[in-house]
């Protein structure tokens, strides 16, 4: 019995959707519990903390015990906790609930790419990441609406309401429809699962493709980050269109996606995250030419960035899965360390364009900076990858 796609898709999707559908209520929950802006935006800093921390633990522990059982114990945290979150009272048990939401919800990040890598071959599983990927893409585009019209019509608790729900059903359906896709369990303990770690962080081939894959897609998070000032106070555009810049970044991701699932069957996969790279890195130096030249509209700052987003889109899958093949007894960690430097490239990218004056250089910069940076490690892992699986 293999796992249904569909489900690996939603239970993957779920965490993602946590992170960004409480993001339009941060104002009115601000409110009701009395907390100062800082605090609330402290709700959306510890998720990230918690998918990035979360997904260190899952991968090895499911390489231990079993990629069901934890599953399903991290989908009753993600639900309990966000239980939890609709009878709060103060911001600082709900940054403690938040942060456990999203302990719970990486653990379908992690086991939903290794269930779909145990069950696959290298070119087959590409192909179910990418077509996993069109999905899961739509979360940070449709959740901030999803959310708005939620805190909008029943308030921000009833957010968490739904999110509960949809943990609910996740639960179920993994107890019935989700096999154990991992056939012999690690027998290591601590100091064994720790052992598989330092396997994967002293090969050359997963670093290069873990760090390759984190700056061909994530670094996009600098320029989302600062998209509502370049927009609206360096291009003048109104309030109104800011939201819909970033959601046609994401369309870009969303077609790169889908694109991947045409060309992983036609091209080799271990050169595609380079090729695809490669369109990502010119869509930055465009971005990067039309700032410094002055010529910064808002046509040549998203076309760049939609160019970016297909390219991530095409490189993301191939990356992955080049990634948690190098090992194939530690499917589970080389999905959780993946996620975690994913998760870590993200943050730092967005932590280092605060530092520019100018929002539109700055993210230029680190976005091109990734792209080159993200070519060198795809070669590197290339040079040092193991033989196809």
């Amino acid at each position: 019995m293999t796992a249904p796609l569909w489900l690996l898709t939603l239970i993957t999707f779920s965490g993602t959707l946590a992170m960004h559908i409480f993001v339009p209520a941060l104002p009115e929950a601000a409110r009701a519990l009395g907390a100062s802006i800082g605090e609330m935006q402290l709700t959306m800093s510890v998720y990230i903390l918690g998918l990035a921390v979360g997904q260190l633990a899952y991968g090895p522990l499911s390489d231990r015990y079993g990629r069901r059982p934890v599953l399903v114990a991290g989908l009753a945290v993600y639900t309990l906790a966000g239980l939890a979150a609709c009878f709060i009272g103060d911001v600082h048990h709900l940054i403690v609930a938040r942060l456990l939401q999203a302990l719970g919800g990486s653990a379908g990040m992690v086991i939903g790419r290794a269930m779909v890598r145990d069950t696959a071959g290298a070119q087959d599983s590409a192909r179910r990441l990418a077509t996993m990927n069109l999905m899961v893409v739509l979360g940070p585009g449709l959740a901030p609406l999803l959310g708005g019209a939620l805190a909008t019509a029943f308030g921000w608790r009833s957010i968490f309401y739904v999110l509960s729900l949809l943990g609910i059903v996740n639960v179920l359906f993994a107890l019935w429809l989700l096999p154990e896709s991992h056939g012999s369990k690690s027998g290591a303990k601590a100091g064994g699962l720790a052992r598989n770690y330092g396997k994967l962080l002293t090969s050359r081939a997963f670093l290069g493709f873990a760090i390759g894959g984190g700056c061909a897609t994530t670094s996009m998070y600098a320029f989302i980050s600062v998209s509502p000032f370049i927009f609206a106070h360096q291009l003048g555009r109104p309030d109104y269109e800011i939201g819909i810049y970033p959601a046609i970044l994401m369309a870009g991701v969303w077609i790169g996606s889908m694109l991947a699932t045409r060309l992983i069957p036609h091209l080799p996969i271990n050169r595609l995250a380079v090729w695809a790279n490669l369109v990502s890195v010119a869509g930055a130096l465009v971005l990067l030419g039309a700032v410094l030249t002055h010529h910064l509209t808002v046509l040549l700052a998203i076309g760049p960035m939609f160019v970016f987003g297909m390219g991530a889109g095409i490189a993301s899958p191939a990356a992955l899965t080049q990634a948690i093949s190098v090992n194939p007894r530690v499917i589970g960690s080389a999905s959780g360390l993946y996620g975690f430097s994913q998760m870590g490239v993200g943050a730092l990218c967005t932590a280092l364009v605060g530092f520019g004056s100018d929002p539109a250089l700055t993210a230029a910069i680190i976005l091109a900076t990734a792209g080159v940076i993200g070519q060198l490690s795809f070669w590197i892992a290339l040079r040092y990858r193991p033989a196809p699986v």
